[in-house]
């Protein structure tokens, strides 16, 4: 037999050999399109069916509902992609196990990162502030614009922007100002011959009844903080809502000092006319 017909031999050997590796593998191939698409579509409707099923949960933020969908659905994938390469004669311990090789590696470089999601988390399920509220803590104060997975925005009483990350407002004290509907406040002003306690105790009362603002459940009340020889500090106790706490402190504020003041004025030139 010459060389030419050898060489035609070989080449029909290897053409048959490729023919059935062609005919094995074909219906791998389909078979992993067919994975794929069917693992696409139901990663998708069953990260949705999480989604709208964390949504109807009371204390689940939308935020945390997303972000564990998203879980959902990312993990359904990565199993359908193991299982694809099954198909084809991988080993998926294998790859299982360099999956969760490189998942650690990831994990110890984004360690920051990730305390800033479970911080993050954390706080979407407990919810010690809303989107609205106004907090502050050791480090950070503000009204809270965005809270998410890694940070969270407020704005500054001066209308600054503040990003901070969740790893900073998780497991420190957090002051709410906002979170009950109504706030306590004092006002202290000091007496003195002119004017005495009980007049003091009666203008506050009369100043707090102007405004209505002020709570009268509870109802204001005044009482003697401090007293001297010759003088005395009367306080002022009422409560405002949360969201006037702010303006009607300086507007009191403001009327106690100019009703007083009238008062001592009036005292001298009734002294003077005397």
């Amino acid at each position: 037999m010459d060389e030419a017909s050898q060489f035609v031999i070989a080449t029909r050997a290897a053409l048959t050999q490729l023919s059935a590796l062609a005919v094995q593998y074909s219906f791998s191939v389909v078979g992993a399109i067919i994975l794929l698409c069917l693992g696409w579509l139901a990663s998708g409707m069953i990260s949705r069916w999480a989604r709208e099923g964390l949504g109807r949960i009371h204390g689940i933020d939308a935020t945390l509902a997303q972000f564990f969908s998203n879980v959902i659905r990312y993990a359904i994938l990565v199993l359908v992609i193991v299982m694809v390469l099954g198909q084809f004669g991988v080993q998926t311990a294998s790859v299982l196990a360099a999956l969760g090789a490189i998942g650690l590696a990831v994990g110890l470089a984004l360690q920051g990162t990730l305390q800033n999601i479970a911080a993050g988390i954390m706080l979407l399920v407990l919810r010690p502030f809303r989107v609205g509220e106004t907090i502050e803590t050791n480090n950070v104060s503000g009204t809270v614009v965005d809270v998410g997975l890694f940070a969270t925005e407020l704005k500054t009483a001066d209308g600054v922007y503040r990003l901070a990350p969740n790893q900073t407002l998780w497991n420190v004290p957090i002051t709410n100002y906002s979170r009950h509907d109504s706030r306590r406040n004092e006002i202290t002003v000091t007496t003195d011959s002119k004017i005495g306690i009980e007049k003091a105790q009666e203008l506050l009362l009369a100043i707090a009844a102007a405004d209505q603002r002020v709570l009268q459940s509870p109802a204001p009340t005044t009482y003697v903080a401090e007293f001297g020889d010759s003088s005395a500090k009367v306080t002022l106790r009422y409560w405002a809502r949360s969201r006037e706490w702010g303006p009607v402190r300086r507007d009191l504020a403001k009327a106690v000092k100019l009703q007083f003041d009238r008062q001592r004025t009036e005292a001298d030139a009734a002294k003077v006319a005397d």
